[in-house]
């Protein structure tokens, strides 16, 4: 199977459906840890801190570039050292493989 941060997001629901709870369990264990499922809201999110602002913000800066690449684009809060994603997909009204191989993509940022 191709890598999550191999594979590219796909705007066409046919292509990119709504995964079922199993599915989203299997692939959060690719992710890191510190991603939280919440199917009840159909979400994955995380907050990721950094020591100050202009930390913050070039972190933002390089989700707004893979949002960009991707046509795939999260839900953000930025504050002085916190930077809080949300994924989902609106199209599906849910979890779809997009939501993960973005958030794998914001991981690979950080190593």
């Amino acid at each position: 199977m191709v890598e999550l941060i191999d594979q590219q997001c796909n705007s066409d629901p046919d292509k990119s459906p709504r995964l079922n709870e199993e599915e989203c369990q299997n692939l959060m264990l690719k992710l890191d840890p510190d991603w939280r499922l919440d199917m009840s809201k159909q979400v994955i999110s995380r907050t990721f801190e950094f020591k100050n602002y202009y930390h913050t913000t070039a972190f933002a800066n390089s989700v707004f570039w893979v949002a960009h690449r991707q046509d795939h684009h999260p839900d953000l809060t930025i504050s002085y050292k916190h930077c809080a994603i949300s994924y989902t997909t609106h199209s599906v009204n849910g979890l779809s493989i997009n939501d993960f191989i973005c958030a794998a993509r914001l991981d690979s940022l950080l190593k």
